[in-house]
C-alpha cells in the first residue's frame, strides 16, 4: 500500500482545510518545496498535491509552487486541482508530474478522461469526492445528485490508473478514514482505489490494509502527518506500506 503525504496549496502555502472549506484553512508551511523535501527525507516515495485555488478557479493557480517542488525533490507526484483540459494535462506531465487527477472534469466532461487515458496510459487518475455518498465538484463547493459509485463505474473501461476517493465530511477532521465506504467502492470496480479524508493514525492504515484485497491500494494523509498524530517512521515501517 502506498502512503501519500499530502500538500494542499492555497496562496502558495501548504494548508489543510476542514471539510473542504476554504475559510477553515490552517497553514502548516509557507514553503511547499521545503515541505516536500521534508517528506522525501522521511522516506516517502510518493506525494499527493492539490492546487486548491485551481480547483475553484478551474485552471492552475499555484503552478510556481508545484514547479518548485518538482525542481527540488524526486518524489513520484500526483497532482489535482483545476485540470480541465488536455493541454493542461500535457503541460503538467511534461513538467514532471507522474499522474494528473481529474475531478470536476471527470463529471463535466467524461470524454476527456477517456481521451487522456488513451493519450497518457497509466498517468490519469479520477478524483471522486463525496459528501454523504454524493459527488461534489468545483472545489467541493457544488453538490450533485451523482453517487460516488455511479461516477466511478462510468470509467470502468477507460484505463484509469486509480480513483482517489475522498469522504469530504471527514476530511481534515482526523475522524478516521471511512474504510467501509472505501472498501465498498473498491469492490464495485476493477479500478484501484486510493483512500482519502480523515486519516488519523496507524489504526487507519491497519484497517485499510485489511481491505487491500478489495482493491484499496493507497492512502493519503495530510493533517495527521503535519501535527504528528501519524508518525512517518512508524507508518513506513509497517509491513507492506511504502
Amino acid at each position: 500500500m502506498i502512503l501519500y503525504p499530502a500538500i494542499d496549496l492555497k496562496n502558495g502555502q501548504c494548508v489543510r482545510l476542514e471539510q473542504g472549506d476554504m475559510d477553515r484553512a490552517t497553514v502548516f508551511n509557507n514553503e511547499p518545496a521545503a515541505q516536500a523535501a521534508q517528506f522525501e527525507a522521511q522516506g516517502f516515495s510518493h506525494l499527493h498535491i492539490i492546487d486548491l485555488d485551481g480547483a475553484f478557479a478551474g485552471a492552475p493557480v499555484n503552478r510556481a509552487a508545484v514547479e518548485e517542488i518538482l525542481a527540488h525533490c524526486k518524489l513520484t507526484i500526483q497532482l489535482g486541482g483545476g485540470i480541465r483540459d488536455m493541454a493542461t494535462i500535457e503541460n503538467w506531465l511534461a513538467a514532471g508530474v507522474d499522474r494528473v487527477i481529474l475531478g470536476t472534469a471527470a463529471l463535466r466532461n467524461p470524454q476527456l478522461v477517456y481521451d487522456a487515458c488513451k493519450a497518457f496510459p497509466g498517468h490519469i487518475a479520477v478524483g471522486v469526492d463525496a459528501r454523504k455518498g454524493f459527488v461534489a465538484v468545483e472545489g467541493w463547493a457544488e453538490a450533485t445528485e451523482i453517487k460516488a459509485d455511479e461516477l466511478t463505474r462510468q470509467f470502468e473501461d477507460a484505463g484509469v490508473a486509480a480513483v482517489i476517493y475522498t469522504d469530504i465530511d471527514r476530511d481534515g477532521l482526523l475522524k478516521g478514514v471511512n474504510i467501509e465506504a472505501t472498501a465498498a467502492l473498491a469492490r464495485g470496480t476493477s479500478i484501484p482505489i486510493i483512500a482519502s479524508g480523515g486519516l488519523a493514525g496507524l489504526e487507519d492504515l491497519v484497517g485499510l490494509q485489511k481491505v487491500e484485497g478489495d482493491g484499496v491500494v493507497g492512502a493519503i494523509s495530510g493533517r495527521a502527518l503535519y501535527d504528528g498524530r501519524l508518525d512517518a517512521a512508524a507508518a513506513l515501517a509497517m509491513d507492506g506500506v511504502v
